[in-house]
C-alpha cells in the first residue's frame, strides 16, 4: 500500500523558512516588504510578460513537435494560469501538471498533453543548466561561490539532471500506461518506453523546426528571470554590481526548480541566503532579495487568477491534438 507523501514538499519548504527565521530573525523578511514599491512591481510584471510569452512559445513548439495542436494565445493564457497555481499551491509544479492535463483532455490525448509539458519544462531546465555552468565558470569576483567550483557546479547540474530523469520517467510511465504493450514482458515494455521517450525527444525537442526556437525562447526566459532577480536585489537594498548578482541569480533559479517548497517559498530563500553569504554580501541580503522576488512573482502571476475566474464561466477550449504537416516530422 503506497503512502501519500504529498505533505513532504510543503513541510520541507516550511522547515527551510523556519530555519532562516531562527538564524536571521524576521528582519530580512519584513525589510524586504517595506522596500517594495510600485515601480519594482511594475518592472517585474513587464519582464514577466516577455518570459511568459517566450515560455508559452516554447510549449507550442514542443507540443507541435509531438504532433499536437496548440495556439500561442491559448498557451499564454494557460501559462499564466499555471504560474498563478504554482505560486499559490504547495510544491510549485501543480500549475504545470494542471495545464498538461487540460491540454491533453481538450485534445483527447491526456498522455501527449502531459508529455508536452514535461519535455517543455525539461528543455528549459537544460538550457538553465548550460547557462549557469557557463556563467559560473567564467565569473570573476565569485571566489566564495565557486572556490569549490566543481562541487557547486555539480549540485546545479545535478538538480537539472534529476529533473530531466524525472521528466523522462514520467513520459515513459505515461507511454506505458496509454500504450498497447501492456501484455509484453517487463523488459520489452522498458524497451518500448525508451524508444517512445527518444521519439518524443527527437520530434518534440530536436526537430529542425523546433530546437532553435526552444533554445532561443529558453534563453530569453532565463535572462528575464535573472533580470527580475537583479531588480529585486536593488529593491532590497543590495548595491552589488549586476555582474556579481547574475551568477547568484542563476544559482537561486536552479534551486527554485526543486519541487520542495510552499508556493515557491523555501529553497529559493535558502539558496539565496547561502549564495549571498558565500560571496560576502550577507545572508540577510539574500533572503530579502528572495522575498522581494517572490512577491514580484506573485503579483506578476495575477493575470492567471483572471484566467482561472473566466474559465469557470467559459467552456474549456477544444483544441484537437492533430498532426501538423512539416512540424511533427521534425
Amino acid at each position: 500500500m503506497q503512502r501519500d507523501r504529498s505533505w513532504l514538499s510543503p513541510v520541507v519548504g516550511l522547515c527551510i523558512v523556519a530555519l532562516l527565521v531562527h538564524q536571521l530573525g524576521a528582519g530580512p523578511f519584513l525589510d524586504a516588504l517595506r522596500h517594495l514599491d510600485a515601480v519594482t512591481v511594475a518592472t517585474g510584471g513587464a519582464i514577466a510578460v516577455v518570459t511568459t510569452v517566450c515560455g508559452a512559445w516554447r510549449w507550442v513548439l514542443v507540443a507541435r513537435g509531438l504532433g499536437a495542436e496548440l495556439s500561442l494565445r491559448s498557451a499564454v493564457a494557460e501559462s499564466y494560469r499555471s504560474q498563478f497555481l504554482n505560486v499559490t499551491l504547495p510544491g510549485g509544479v501543480l500549475g504545470d501538471l494542471h495545464r498538461g492535463v487540460r491540454h491533453g483532455r481538450s485534445g483527447g490525448d491526456l498522455g501527449r498533453g502531459l508529455r508536452s509539458v514535461v519535455w517543455e519544462r525539461a528543455a528549459g531546465q537544460a538550457v538553465l543548466a548550460v547557462i549557469t555552468a557557463a556563467v559560473l565558470l567564467d565569473s570573476s569576483g565569485m571566489q566564495g561561490l565557486v572556490a569549490p567550483g566543481p562541487a557547486v557546479l555539480a549540485v546545479a547540474l545535478g538538480v537539472v539532471v534529476v529533473a530531466a530523469v524525472l521528466a523522462a520517467g514520467l513520459a515513459g510511465a505515461l507511454v506505458a500506461v496509454v500504450g498497447r504493450e501492456r501484455r509484453r514482458a517487463v523488459a520489452d515494455r522498458v524497451v518500448c518506453v525508451a524508444r517512445a521517450a527518444w521519439a518524443d525527444v527527437r520530434a518534440g525537442l530536436l526537430g529542425r523546426h523546433t530546437w532553435p526556437g526552444v533554445v532561443g525562447s529558453s534563453t530569453v526566459v532565463v535572462l528575464g528571470h535573472a533580470a527580475t532577480f537583479v531588480v529585486a536585489a536593488r529593491a532590497a537594498g543590495v548595491t552589488a554590481p549586476a555582474s556579481r548578482l547574475v551568477p547568484l541569480a542563476l544559482v537561486v533559479l536552479v534551486a527554485m526548480s526543486v519541487p520542495l517548497n510552499v508556493a515557491g517559498w523555501g529553497p529559493r530563500e535558502g539558496a539565496a541566503a547561502w549564495a549571498f553569504a558565500a560571496v560576502g554580501l550577507g545572508a540577510a541580503g539574500g533572503v530579502a532579495t528572495a522575498v522581494v522576488y517572490g512577491v514580484m512573482a506573485l503579483v506578476s502571476s495575477l493575470p492567471g487568477a483572471v484566467v482561472v475566474a473566466l474559465s469557470r464561466r467559459l467552456p474549456a477550449s477544444r483544441e484537437r491534438l492533430v498532426p501538423i504537416e512539416g512540424v511533427a516530422r521534425g
